[in-house]
């Protein structure tokens, strides 16, 4: 029998994606998706021919704002502590209303509204888990990998990244006033901590990733299914003088940021550009909100830019792909069966790039320490190294014969017949 499936989303567009890629599965199941998410999406999710329903909270894609929020250090503390947490009543009551009728609702790691609302109303749940590092498990070293200085500890036990939690935890729940006051006025006896244990459904958490990039661990949340990448093709056609580009010579080695890290992206593509130059080699600069013409006319023949390009046509095409690491960019890039070069900002990106470095498909370098002479450097191996090449063509094989839109549909709907 149908059913109405809400998916309260809040974050960049490479978030919204495979959102929206299971949202599709399920209404050609015959069930009837929503999209609660910020304004900013509508025009998206309208476009995709799904109900869209707001939920905040409802900001601008400020580069200032995004720029601040990129930050290794300051950045997780910017965007939940200023610029999500303090919306969570608002969050709140517009999820109530888009829930209003529904018979499960799907929430993003960050939809802590609602979150609440799955709490306050005990509808049928299912939260999520974008990236292995959204886990927070003290069994990986996830969380030692946000710091450059720590990520090399790589002989630590459990008990570093147990500390690691214990003070994350502390150093959160300070942020986290706004939420427990409207969890008090809603009467729920909840005290887990919103960032951490306190996001996860008890019915169902859906790790949308490949097993391959995690695997479970002793500490994760209960009733937890991998259900691999769930891939978003974007609908988009690739540019004609892009295709022309690529058509004529040797595969290049592509450079891009994500949809958020691609407000500040001006230090990546000056460096990069150097390093082109240092490798002799062709390449091609997707910019993003960056005009291609900012790079003056001056490209050499070997390299082009554009604002744009489907991930899941152009990765598969080039030699190296680098880019920032966030999970939506590196899953295309892991399909692509292409090695990369990963140059992380904060968040899940720093882990995502040590995942792919321990495949054998990566090198690393931090966003703070991205030189034209470092990213040369880094970019050799990956170019020559047929070690790389081989690993990067099993690891795209194995991704490419998961299906993770399917696997995740099938568990929201063994939910909704009353199995988790």
């Amino acid at each position: 029998m149908p059913k109405r499936i809400v998916f309260a989303v809040w974050g960049s567009l490479g978030d919204l994606h495979p959102y929206l890629a299971i949202a599709h599965e399920l209404q050609a199941r015959g069930h009837h998706c929503v999209i609660a998410t910020t304004n900013f999406h509508r025009e998206r999710v309208e476009a995709e021919q799904l109900e869209f329903a707001p939920m905040g909270p409802h900001l601008d894609a400020d580069p200032v704002l995004m720029k601040k929020s990129m930050h290794l250090r300051r950045g997780p503390r910017f965007l939940l502590r200023d610029m999500v947490i303090p919306y969570t009543r608002q969050s709140f009551v517009e999820t109530m209303k888009a829930i209003a009728g529904a018979d499960l609702l799907v929430t993003h790691p960050i939809a802590y509204g609602a979150q609440l609302a799955a709490q306050k109303t005990e509808i049928r749940w299912a939260s999520t888990a974008l990236a292995p590092t959204g886990m927070f498990s003290a069994y990986e070293p996830s969380v030692r990998m946000q710091s450059p200085t720590l990520s090399k500890l790589e002989a630590a036990g459990p008990w570093l990244d147990h500390l690691l939690l214990k003070i994350a935890r502390h150093t959160t729940n300070r942020w986290n006033a706004p939420i427990r006051e409207v969890r008090s006025e809603l009467g729920l006896l909840s005290k887990a901590n919103p960032i951490f244990e306190g996001q996860f459904s008890p019915q169902l958490t859906l790790a949308m990733f490949s097993p391959l990039f995690g695997t479970a661990q002793p500490d994760w949340p209960p009733n937890t299914v991998i259900s691999g990448f769930p891939f978003y093709n974007e609908p988009a056609a690739m540019d004609e003088g892009l295709g022309n580009f690529l058509n004529d010579g040797e595969p290049p080695v592509v450079f891009t940021l994500g949809s958020a890290a691609s407000a500040v992206p001006r230090h990546f593509f000056d460096e990069s550009l150097k390093a082109i130059a240092r490798l002799q080699c062709r390449a091609l600069l997707i910019v993003g909100s960056l005009a291609p013409n900012q790079f003056g006319s001056g490209l050499p023949r070997n390299v082009a830019a554009f604002p744009y390009a489907p991930y899941s046509e152009l990765f598969s095409r080039a030699a190296v792909n680098v880019h920032h690491g966030g999970i939506g960019t590196t899953a295309q890039a892991l399909r692509s069966g292409r090695p990369m070069l990963v140059a992380p900002f904060a968040f899940d990106q720093p882990d995502n790039a040590a995942r792919a470095g321990k495949l054998g498909v990566a090198r690393s370098l931090f966003i703070q320490h991205y030189t034209a002479a470092r990213a040369a450097r880094e970019l050799e191996p990956l170019l020559r190294d047929a070690a790389y090449r081989e690993s990067a063509t099993k690891v795209g094989e194995r991704i490419r014969a998961e299906d993770g839109v399917a696997k995740a549909c099938n568990a929201l709907e063994r939910l909704l017949a009353g199995n988790s």
